[in-house]
């Protein structure tokens, strides 16, 4: 039996945004910025020739495209209110990467996302 394994990779980047549909006075409706951590978890059957499930530079060639669009850039450019749920859907439909199940985006230490890309109800 070959066994199912989880992989993930890191990408960082720098970015600004502002999330306008706060209330009034919220810190968060000013321009402001934040060193996200983007991680990709995707499945698979352990390669046994190889003895992975995949090349971890496969996975950070893959994210490069869009690590480079996002970093040191103006979030609200791509997505009108850029939350870290809302940046994870819209990140989910970037990420094209075999056996992909999950990713999650850290806005900072502390605070973070996950999305599996299950549709909304």
């Amino acid at each position: 039996m070959t066994p199912i394994i989880e992989i993930a990779r890191d990408a960082k980047f720098e970015a600004a945004h502002w999330l306008p549909n706060v209330p009034p006075g919220h810190r968060c409706a000013n321009l402001h910025g934040h060193t996200y951590r983007l991680t990709v978890i995707c499945q698979g059957p352990l390669l046994e020739d190889k003895g992975w499930v995949a090349d971890f530079g496969d996975l950070k060639d893959a994210l490069a495209p869009l690590i480079k669009t996002l970093d040191h850039h103006l979030l609200n450019d791509y997505v009108t209110n850029p939350t870290c749920e809302n940046m994870l859907i819209w990140l989910w439909d970037k990420i094209s990467l075999p056996g992909l199940v999950e990713i999650r985006l850290r806005e900072t230490d502390t605070s973070w996302a996950t999305y599996r890309g299950e549709a909304t109800p």
